[in-house]
């Protein structure tokens, strides 16, 4: 099954990505601190996603053509879980809201 995400990556351009800061690398985890901005105490966020139009920094490539993850396995925790189904052909919702706001054609939900 060929993975749709790879050819879409509006998630990545549509949301902004909150974590806990103990997975910035310089805390034990594996999210590079220099692709992620402060939030609060406790929390940091992607570089990129909390702008009008967001972006993570780390998305390489043009929206709903050919994307990729430039720290794909060192990713936040909401990225894996969002994208988590999506690598099974499962999609959601939010999926499809992130598709809409790229001009993309919705895919098909999970029970639809």
């Amino acid at each position: 099954m060929e993975n749709v995400c790879l050819s879409c990556g509006a998630c990545c351009a549509a949301f902004r990505v909150s974590f806990d800061r103990s997975e910035l690398s310089s805390e034990g985890g594996t999210v590079p601190d220099s692709l992620a901005d402060d939030e609060t105490a406790y929390t940091a966020r992607m570089r990129g996603t909390d702008y009008a139009q967001p972006r993570c920094l780390a998305l390489v490539g043009k929206v709903g053509e050919r994307v990729y993850c430039g720290i794909y396995l060192e990713r936040p925790s909401p990225c894996r879980e969002f994208g988590a189904l999506a690598e099974i052909g499962v999609y959601s919702a939010a999926c499809n809201r992130a598709r809409a706001r790229h001009g993309l054609p919705p895919l098909e939900i999970a029970g639809d």
